[in-house]
């Protein structure tokens, strides 16, 4: 259970310093930040696309909305 608790609390550390980084980046920071700003936007893009396919393949209730 530690070990859980431990990988999520680095999980959520990583997130909130990427949305750091993107917003420090667009204000116009150094070449290091907007690399990572970069990844970030592109993880969060590829978050993005595989929960739209699960959606999409799941054929449950939120296609009747």
């Amino acid at each position: 259970m530690s070990m859980l608790v431990l990988v999520l609390s680095g999980v959520l550390v990583l997130a909130i310093g990427g949305c750091v980084c993107v917003v420090w980046a667009a204000r116009g920071g150094p070449r290091w930040v907007r690399a990572v700003a970069a990844g970030t936007r592109m993880a969060g893009e590829l978050v993005s696309r595989s929960g739209r396919t699960n959606r999409s393949t799941g054929g449950s209730a939120d296609s009747d909305a």
